[in-house]
């Protein structure tokens, strides 16, 4: 493994050539300078590999799922934002139980909120059950990029199991799912991995 800087002063990691970060996707790894995959038995892998290729898998269709989106005609939305507009859900939410799902403080949240707010997605308004609350809820906008999300993974898993084979894509997903702990996916990736939105 090499942990090294670009120059950009972002931080890569490598792992002997295999593309941590950058990929190796059928074609991608003679245009990227990285090595072909090679068949045989497999080669020892250490520990820290696991977790660095399931988040470099993660970050390839989180990018590649952004670089469309922006296409089609939302480039202002961003990783985060996605995880805000599932924690509002499709009923809307107060700002406290979107901070809670999300993991992060209410000032956190309501700040989230603006952005989402100002970037179309999501409006302010009252709640029918209380008058004294206000409820966040998606607009238009903000279901469009969820519906646009949906489809853009379907094309995209669809692309690793052409690459790969529909069997070991659905087996990776079947070992996955053995193996996560109950309750491990939720909404609040981003405060925990280290922080507020």
């Amino acid at each position: 493994m090499v942990n090294m800087v670009d120059d950009e002063m972002v931080n890569q990691v490598s792992l002997s050539g295999k593309g941590v970060g950058g990929g190796s996707r059928k074609g991608a790894d003679e245009g990227r300078g990285q090595e072909p995959r090679r068949s045989g038995p497999p080669r020892p892998r250490a520990g820290y590999e696991l977790p660095l290729l399931l988040f470099a898998g993660f970050r390839t269709l989180i990018d590649e799922l952004h670089t469309e989106l922006a296409r089609q005609g939302h480039p202002d939305a961003r990783p985060a934002h996605g995880f805000a507009l599932q924690a509002i859900g499709p009923e809307g939410s107060a700002a406290t139980d979107i901070a809670r799902r999300l993991g992060i403080s209410k000032q956190a949240a309501g700040k989230t909120v603006d952005r989402l707010v100002a970037l179309g997605y999501a409006e302010r308004a009252d709640d029918p059950a209380d008058a004294r609350r206000k409820l966040v809820r998606l607009t238009a906008r903000g279901f469009d990029l969820l519906a646009r999300s949906a489809a853009i993974f379907e094309r995209l898993r669809a692309e690793w199991a052409a690459e790969l084979g529909e069997e070991r894509v659905s087996a990776m997903e079947d070992d996955l799912s053995a193996v996560v702990s109950p309750g491990a996916f939720r909404l609040d990736a981003a405060g925990w991995i280290g922080g507020a939105m």
